[in-house]
């Protein structure tokens, strides 16, 4: 066998062992950022732009899946426009002056990020219409017949707003937005690039091939990767010398019940429901989360979605049904339905 070459810093003698690591693992730059390289370099162009106009950068969309970088992106276009960042969250809006002081706090050309930004109520959406175009928000002081409505200008900035659900944004709000991007799953080769620079940052000796196994069993998303790597770290610590290899990155996510193809002990669960109780299927997100005592909307909005990107199962009109793929990786082959759906 191969010898595996390590990466990062040199195993770590018994003092470093109690040391606890703080630093965070994001990138500060867009020119440390790893994957999403399309997506990238039209912000690189945006930001470059707008500095050399020496204006605001225009407002920006970030959406996609969780743990794919929005939040991280948000937090580095302002070092890179050498402006401040002021952060919101779309849940803690419920009305017009819980938005009012994010707005006039704001100094010129700085940035407001507004994470889970589908989930502000209709009315903070219309007060925040005028300041997105006109940097202004309209104030009514009084009641009644008395009432006047009272123009404050602000400061210009740039809204950058993110969501993993940007079908329930409105058109309205959505077309303020001049930049609008997409971020994916990141392919196994960027997440491997992704946690070498991470595992250095963590002073964790850790092979290539190990963090390929790494990569494959992360779902294609960063956050979860970097999950796995602090547990990894704290496990080679604990149960060797601190040196992450193949076969310690194996034992350490057999022990979080995280298998070959990153499904974890709920999405085996929801697969071996599907299979054993309604012989693979049709069968309604309902009718699986009572049989499983969870919530219709944790299969639907964090199990499903992944199960369904590896094909292990499909919706249908009469609701959810194995893939052949499905029953493969249960090893279940020999209980396989036949039909129309599955070749037969």
């Amino acid at each position: 066998m191969a010898r595996e070459r390590f990466l990062g810093a040199e195993p770590p003698d018994e003092s470093d062992e109690l040391k606890v690591v703080e630093e965070t693992l994001r990138p500060t730059r867009l020119k440390d950022v790893i994957g999403q390289r399309a997506v990238i370099e039209r912000l690189r162009i945006s930001v470059d732009a707008a500095q050399k106009r020496n204006e605001p950068l225009q407002h920006l969309l970030l959406d996609g899946p969780p743990g794919l970088g929005k939040t991280t992106l948000a937090s580095v276009i302002p070092k890179e426009l050498g402006v401040d960042l002021v952060i919101a969250s779309g849940p803690t809006l419920k009305a017009p002056k819980d938005a009012l002081p994010y707005l006039t706090n704001l100094t010129e050309r700085s940035v407001l990020f507004i994470d889970e930004i589908h989930r502000i109520p209709a009315q903070v959406e219309e007060f925040i219409y005028p300041a997105m175009e006109d940097f202004r928000v309209d104030i009514v002081i009084g009641q009644g017949l008395g009432a006047r409505t009272v123009n404050m200008p602000l400061k210009r900035f740039t809204l950058i707003g993110a969501t993993t659900r940007s079908g329930a944004l409105t058109a309205p709000l959505r077309d303020r937005f001049v930049i609008r991007e997409h971020l994916d799953y990141y392919a196994d080769d960027e997440l491997v690039r992704i946690l070498a620079v991470n595992a250095r940052k963590l002073n964790l000796p850790i092979g290539e091939e190990a963090m390929m196994e790494l990569a494959r069993r992360s779902r294609g998303t960063p956050r979860i990767a970097n999950s796995h790597l602090y547990w990894i770290r704290n496990y080679a610590i604990s149960r060797g010398d601190g040196t992450a290899t193949l076969d310690m990155v194996r034992e350490a996510l057999a022990m979080q019940e995280v298998d070959g193809m990153g499904l974890d002990r709920q999405d085996r669960r929801y697969l071996e429901t599907l299979i054993r109780v309604f012989s693979g299927g049709p069968a309604g997100v309902e009718a699986l989360a009572a049989t499983m005592n969870v919530p219709s909307d944790t299969l639907a909005d964090e199990v499903e979605p992944y199960l369904l990107r590896r094909e292990l199962i499909v919706r249908t009109p009469r609701g959810r049904q194995a893939t052949p793929a499905g029953f493969e990786h249960i090893g279940a082959l020999g209980k396989r339905p036949q039909g129309r759906l599955f070749g037969a």
